[in-house]
């Protein structure tokens, strides 16, 4: 018996940046909707489905992979994707957010989960908040 590894492509690497933390988690979303349904909100802006997230962690980093883990699995129980994002409470460890949705038939891309694969959330040496966030497909 013998064991071979195959190399396989199945991921997306999104590096994403802002001038916020707030900010980044929005970008966050941003990002993974356009992978989920390319430019889907910016042609739409009928809102059919709302939805809170509250999500607490140990630091940052796993809070904003576990705020978009929980997002993206809302958006497949609710066949939806969240345009819009209006956070209601928000610290380094906890965030509530509530989000605006639109349905959708299908989605251009699945996206498994979000992992915590070189996501460390830093301000760079420009003042920006940013973080690679890797999405397995």
């Amino acid at each position: 018996m013998s064991i071979t590894y195959v190399s396989h492509t199945a991921d997306i690497r999104m590096l994403i940046f802002d001038k916020t933390l707030k900010g980044l988690f929005e970008q966050g979303v941003k990002g993974m909707n356009n992978i989920l349904k390319e430019k889907f909100c910016e042609k739409t802006s009928n809102i059919d489905n709302r939805t809170i997230i509250n999500v607490e962690a140990s630091d940052t980093t796993n809070l904003l992979v576990d705020f978009l883990s929980d997002v993206l699995s809302s958006s497949y129980i609710e066949k939806s994707i969240y345009c819009e994002m209006k956070i209601i409470e928000f610290s380094g460890q906890k965030i509530k957010a509530e989000l605006l949705g639109t349905k959708v038939e299908a989605f251009d891309e699945e996206i498994k989960a979000v992992t915590y694969h070189e996501a460390d959330v830093i301000m760079n040496d420009y003042g920006l908040w940013e973080t690679f966030v890797i999405f397995d497909i």
